[in-house]
């Protein structure tokens, strides 16, 4: 069983995918706003999209990755046009996550004597703090 195990539930799974509404919903905001009349991508559209990745906590190193790839892709597309952008976005970080995939990261393998880190990210207000005990306690119940 995975870290998101604990979520194969029907009724888990849905309260998880609700409490990630409010941060996805929050970052293509910002992102819709970003753009807001423009019509192609260009360096300014990616400055400020730059801006809200690293405002939204994605971290400096993964925005800029996230942006090059952006880049070569308008570079190759030869036009762009902002409508794209966030479906463009969606794939280019849905490819990120799934390079850096390890079957060797799930808990099961993860010896019961040794510790680890579960990393939670998310921008202010979206329930982290209530998502890390509720995940503390389905560990304590699974006697992890």
């Amino acid at each position: 069983m995975g870290l998101f195990g604990f979520f194969s539930k029907k009724k888990q799974q849905e309260t998880f995918d609700k409490g990630l509404e409010k941060t996805k919903t929050s970052v293509f905001d910002k992102l819709a706003r970003a753009v807001a009349g423009k019509s192609k991508v260009d360096d300014d559209v990616l400055d400020d999209l730059e801006e809200v990745l690293i405002t939204s906590d994605v971290g400096v190193d993964t925005t800029l990755k996230i942006i090059r790839r952006i880049e070569e892709r308008v570079a190759r597309d030869k036009y762009v046009s902002t409508s794209e952008l966030n479906g463009i976005l969606r794939e280019e970080i849905t490819a990120l996550l799934a390079e850096n995939e390890h079957p060797e990261d799930e808990l099961d393998d993860t010896p019961k004597d040794h510790p680890y880190v579960i990393l939670v990210v998310g921008v202010n207000g979206v329930g982290k703090t209530t998502t890390i005990g509720k995940l503390a306690w389905m560990f304590k119940q699974a006697g992890k």
